[in-house]
């Protein structure tokens, strides 16, 4: 399971052959919510992820915080167990310079120097992925418990992408991104939905680097 999320992860943190092009609507729609994010300094995000195997009927869930301080290209990514929202199961951190992987199971964390390449998985770019790579075309706009969301699809400029489109929606109010849908070419769905966003938070100095004080036992390995 942690395996296919950090990939899913990996997508939505990377550049996404529909024939849709960069329409109008939707380039206003994702200013918008570009200009708003890009005004925090720190946001949290409580997200539930969504697996749905549909050749397996097979459907699981998962869920997970992102803190993010976009600008200074600093996340830390908590992964909980599958049924849980408080047994931390895998975290991503990055201090802007070096990104630590702490596999609990495994009671090691992994040092590495941050990778700026466009094909690294950079949980500090989850809110703006959109922004390069993409072709995009507004749908329409959905309801969901009373709230309205405009509905954009992006198809990725890369056509030997695994993925053939990533559905937003977007809160029209608020102009937040409010749930991702990739769609696999194998048929397999991945959905992001974020079910808390908070802006401009405080959080402990320490929060972007991980401390192995607070993790007696954990084998540090440093791959820098």
């Amino acid at each position: 399971m942690k395996k296919i999320l950090l990939y899913t992860l990996f997508i939505l943190g990377t550049a996404i052959n529909a024939h849709a092009q960069k329409d109008a609507e939707a380039k206003v729609i994702l200013n918008a919510v570009s200009k708003k994010y890009h005004t925090y300094n720190i946001v949290k995000s409580d997200f539930t992820f969504i697996i749905e195997d549909q050749q397996n009927n097979v459907q699981q869930t998962q869920e997970g915080e992102l803190i993010v301080q976009a600008k200074t290209n600093k996340y830390k990514l908590t992964i909980y167990a599958v049924g849980s929202a408080s047994d931390v199961e895998q975290e991503i951190i990055s201090d802007g310079k070096n990104q630590w992987t702490y596999l609990k199971q495994d009671k090691e964390v992994q040092l590495n120097k941050v990778d700026n390449s466009d094909e690294s998985f950079n949980p500090a770019q989850m809110f703006t992925m959109y922004e390069n790579g993409y072709k995009y075309i507004y749908t329409g706009d959905g309801n969901v418990k009373g709230r309205v969301y405009q509905l954009i699809d992006l198809t990725p400029e890369d056509a030997k992408k695994s993925f053939f489109k990533v559905r937003l929606m977007v809160d029209k109010l608020k102009k937040q991104i409010y749930s991702a849908l990739i769609f696999d070419n194998n048929g397999t769905r991945y959905s992001y939905i974020v079910n808390t966003f908070t802006p401009n938070v405080v959080v402990p100095e320490g929060t972007f680097a991980f401390d192995t004080k607070t993790h007696p036992g954990v084998e540090l390995v440093d791959l820098r």
